[in-house]
């Protein structure tokens, strides 16, 4: 069995040590925009909703309808007119004083089978204006999943983004780690010879490797961190969470001054206004329920129907054409709902001018926190320096006897403490720019 593994092993050996994919930030984002699931549910929207445009356009021409009904009775007998002499009725309409003979009616019916079957058809011609709102609110529905579409995969790049971002953190922190751990690890091993040979007390010894272990607890978050923002990373971009990919830390850090901030460009604008003009429409649809209507209807059908003495009445092909007026009389219901599509659209521009403002604000904080970034990242750097300054200067006189292990641990932390300062201070800049790119539609426009 033991040698069974090693087989396996063996084989496996060179997909192992396949090297890991190498992702650019404009590839993860257009794997995230052709992979992720909520933009192809967005696509599945957007197309319901021309559907229904396509819907709602059809209102404007006939419809067809074949129709059949039957009926089975056992309904029969006769009317009959006995026979004798009627006065004659003149053109007046008044009798002239003369009588004629009648010879009489004698008319047996039976009704057993009767049915009817035909095409009839409907042809709106006037209804207040409902078919016109009904179509445009159809245009809009298309135009707002549209936008929704569009807003859905502004979101999905930004958060692809920023789970690419992240991944940068955690490997450099991963290496920053791995070098804090290093030196620790060289450190040890200076120490514990030092120790051997009676230069070093056995309590500098348990120093260096109280720090070591802490340091081997805090690589290993670490790798934690950096293999779950990976994880993270392969679900917005389509790869198995178990994917093997690394990505370049070349991103831009800082704001494009040539590029003039544009609200106007986010889906967020967009639909605020098309939501209003749905409303509006939404108005006329009411209005149209207390108008007047007018319709043309019509239908061509074959007729089965009674038998008289013998012989069916009704047996051939018939035409029917027609009209249809409809006209509402205190439909006190369609004018409060009128009243409240009002108050809606009212609402909706109040809502719209109200969110218009709050997205000029988040520009000016965008800017604020960016500008704020940038100089947390100059003291970062600055503080960097001297960190790496001092742990260089202390490591020499640790050297030639001059300085203390426990000052010489400090000034390693310290650096360490710099050093990850460091890494958070770009990584929040670029999130911050992530930010006034996407607030200010410049990210909208570059990205969608």
């Amino acid at each position: 069995m033991k040698r069974l593994n090693i087989i396996i092993i063996v084989l496996l050996a060179p997909m192992l040590g396949m090297a890991q994919e190498r992702l650019t930030l404009e590839k993860c984002l257009e794997l995230a925009k052709s992979n992720h699931k909520r933009i192809e549910a967005a696509d599945f929207q957007l197309q319901s909703a021309r559907y229904e445009k396509r819907a709602t356009f059809a209102h404007y021409f006939p419809t067809f309808s074949i129709t059949g009904n039957g009926l089975y009775a056992t309904f029969q007998g006769s009317l009959g007119i006995e026979d004798g002499m009627l006065p004659v009725i003149g053109t007046d309409g008044l009798p002239t004083g003369a009588s004629a003979y009648f010879p009489g009616i004698n008319l047996d019916y039976r009704i057993s089978g009767v049915y009817h079957a035909g095409v009839q058809f409907q042809q709106p011609l006037f209804m207040g204006g409902k078919i016109t709102a009904g179509y445009k609110m159809g245009k809009l529905g298309e135009a707002l999943a549209s936008q929704s579409r569009r807003l859905t995969e502004s979101e999905v790049i930004y958060e692809t983004a920023q789970a690419y971002t992240h991944v940068v953190r955690a490997s450099e922190i991963c290496k920053v780690a791995t070098s804090y751990n290093n030196l620790l690890t060289e450190l040890k091993h200076s120490v514990g010879k030092a120790f051997d040979r009676g230069v070093k007390s056995r309590n500098d010894v348990l120093k260096v490797e109280v720090k070591l272990n802490e340091s081997k607890l805090n690589l290993q978050r670490a790798e934690n961190a950096l293999r779950l923002a990976t994880m993270n990373l392969c679900h917005y971009i389509g790869y198995p969470l178990t994917a093997q990919v690394a990505v370049d830390n070349n991103f831009e850090t800082t704001k494009d001054e040539k590029v003039i901030a544009d609200i106007s460009l986010r889906p967020e604008v967009q639909l605020l206004s098309q939501k209003s003009e749905l409303m509006r429409q939404k108005v006329n649809m009411a209005r149209a329920e207390m108008l007047p209507q007018l319709g043309l209807f019509g239908q061509y059908g074959y007729t089965n129907g009674l038998k008289l003495n013998g012989s069916k009445l009704f047996n051939d092909w018939n035409f029917l054409i027609g009209m249809q007026l409809s006209i509402p009389i205190g439909n006190w219901s369609s004018h409060a709902k009128y009243r409240s599509a009002q108050m809606q659209y009212k609402q909706s521009q109040a809502e719209e001018s109200e969110k218009l403002e709050l997205m000029e604000l988040e520009v000016t904080q965008a800017i604020n926190n960016l500008d704020e970034a940038a100089l947390e990242l100059r003291l970062a750097e600055s503080g960097c320096a001297s960190a790496t300054e001092n742990l260089r200067v202390s490591s020499i006189q640790y050297r030639v006897g001059k300085e203390s292990l426990t000052n010489y641990l400090e000034a390693q932390t310290l650096w360490l403490q710099a050093e990850q300062t460091l890494v958070d201070a770009k990584i929040y800049q670029y999130l911050r720019f992530l930010e006034y790119n996407k607030k200010s539609g410049i990210y909208c426009a570059r990205r969608t």
